[in-house]
């Protein structure tokens, strides 16, 4: 059997809403080279009735919080490319899958990735990605607008010493160990406002500072960025729409 071109990976936990959400905008992708692995909690949310459960692995189990699920995930994954589109979030158009597809049919790229959409009480924000050469500046898109070759993952995975950034250490990780990069002008996915790392913004900042020495950014350079993400969440809160604006580009 032939390995499929991409495995989206979805977790979710008491979000049956979410995942029907999710579920829908899979099933409605032109392209159908992939797969799609859902790893829930052990909160039985299921795949609604009315969507195809063909390509579908499902499994239902404790685990030890998101990033865990997620290491799961990419250890039951078989495609060539890995997609996080979590529960609640939505590729941006039935034709987001394909796209992309022609963007790499002829070319292998280790790290894809793109712009996205924010949805916050029904209406989009369009985000756009910075070049991948900033990732020392903080995440450079979000996770969902971004498509990792498995080949990466032989030894990479999510750090669970992280509670909220594990995702951004691994993204820093993933171009360290990039050499064929592939930026697409236009939004990958529909990001749905009000998870994990928005909630806890502090501790992600405060992780995301760790990570960057970690990753051998300078303190005066991680100390700045740090500072720049505190007022840019103070923005957002106090004044949205000068942050959707500069964040729009």
């Amino acid at each position: 059997m032939t390995a499929p071109l991409f495995s989206i990976i979805t977790i979710t936990m008491n979000n049956q809403a979410g995942l029907t959400k999710t579920g829908i905008s899979v099933h409605e992708q032109t392209c159908h080279d992939y797969e799609w692995i859902i790893i829930d909690g052990g909160s039985g949310d299921q795949i609604p009735d009315d969507i195809p459960t063909k390509n579908v692995t499902y499994i239902s189990e404790a685990d030890n919080g998101l990033y865990d699920a997620m290491n799961k995930g990419i250890r039951n994954a078989t495609g060539q490319y890995l997609i996080f589109m979590n529960a609640g979030d939505c590729f941006e158009s039935k034709n987001t899958l394909f796209e992309i597809q022609e963007h790499i049919k002829d070319e292998e790229f280790d790290f894809i990735y793109g712009d996205s959409l924010e949805e916050i009480n029904t209406r989009k924000h369009y985000k756009r990605s910075k070049p991948h050469p900033m990732i020392g500046s903080g995440m450079i898109t979000h996770h969902q607008a971004i498509i990792y070759n498995a080949k990466l993952f032989k030894d990479l995975n999510y750090d669970l010493k992280y509670k909220i950034s594990a995702d951004y250490d691994l993204t820093f990780k993933a171009i360290s160990k990039s050499e064929n990069f592939l930026y697409l002008p236009f939004p990958i996915c529909i990001f749905e406002a009000g998870g994990l790392s928005q909630q806890n913004a502090k501790q992600g900042r405060t992780e995301e500072f760790k990570i960057r020495r970690a990753q051998g950014v300078s303190l005066f350079n991680a100390s700045r960025t740090y500072i720049k993400q505190a007022v840019s969440y103070q923005v957002r809160r106090l004044c949205p729409a000068l942050y959707w604006r500069l964040k729009s580009g």
